[in-house]
């Protein structure tokens, strides 16, 4: 299903903001680009996505943009400088030829500077807080679509239960056409017939013809599908499924027609169903 959230937040860890775009796709393809100070919570946030969506080609991007224009503020541990420039004093006393302390070379030691990031330890939480509000607003997107496309394959079904009832009506008249048709053809042939042999006869051609049990079937389906898109639980799979029975049925319906009315009825719910699995696609 199709939608697209972005939501935005700041702090003292500079600026968070958070895109997911959803495309139409079979499964769940979740893609995710994140900021070298958000690597460490792919996992976490792959999870969230897989956990919050069933069926869809996800994008997420996460972008971050520190204070200050990128750069870190810098402390000096004073203890350790301290403990550093004693210990440069007693060597330069005890050479015979003193020489100066460069300040530079004393930043360089190890863990006499260091970078403030205490300002980053709530990064990571406040992303997964971003990226769950993101979600909500991309799951209230395709609640959306999801029930204009509900609107649009209902109104296939409250069509395809017309055609239903349209072939259903005229199935009496069909079979007395049968077997008027029939009785004609034995009749330009000539003879005795036996009655009851020939009343046998057009019995079991009318139940190879019957079609009311693919009407039944079909009437089944459009129930179960307005059903499927009426539970709170995904509904995707189902309706593929459900489609393949409608196609079936329809192609029976075809292949078993004695009519032309029932040929172009059957043609008419083949493309009704045609555009239903169109939409099915994009339903999670």
């Amino acid at each position: 299903m199709t939608g697209f959230a972005r939501v935005e937040a700041g702090g003292a860890w500079g600026t968070l903001v958070c895109e997911l775009r959803s495309v139409n796709h079979r499964f769940l393809d979740v893609s995710l680009r994140l900021p070298d100070s958000c690597r460490a919570l792919e996992t976490e946030l792959r999870a969230r996505l897989q956990a919050g969506l069933r069926r869809g080609k996800v994008d997420c991007t996460i972008q971050h943009r520190p204070q200050n224009g990128g750069t870190s503020s810098l402390e000096i541990d004073e203890a350790l400088l301290g403990q550093l420039l004693g210990a440069a004093r007693r060597v330069l006393d005890s050479t015979p030829e003193r020489a100066q302390i460069n300040a530079m070379d004393v930043l360089r030691w190890p863990g006499v500077v260091r970078e403030d990031t205490s300002a980053l330890e709530a990064l990571p939480a406040a992303a997964g807080a971003l990226m769950d509000s993101a979600l909500r607003e991309l799951q209230q997107a395709r609640l959306r679509e999801g029930a204009r496309l509900a609107a649009l394959i209902d109104q296939r079904c409250e069509a395809l239960g017309g055609l239903v009832n349209d072939v259903r009506t005229r199935l009496p008249e069909i079979q007395q056409r049968v077997r008027a048709r029939l009785q004609e053809r034995l009749g330009e042939l000539g003879g005795d017939l036996n009655q009851e042999r020939l009343e046998q006869e057009i019995v079991l051609l009318l139940q190879r013809l019957d079609v009311a049990e693919e009407l039944d079937r079909l009437v089944g389906h459009i129930a179960e599908t307005r059903r499927t898109l009426e539970a709170p639980e995904p509904a995707g799979r189902r309706l593929d499924f459900l489609l393949q029975e409608f196609n079936r049925e329809a192609n029976t319906l075809s292949s078993k027609s004695q009519d032309l009315e029932t040929t172009r009825a059957a043609v008419e719910m083949k493309v009704l169903i045609e555009q239903m699995r169109e939409q099915v696609q994009n339903i999670e």
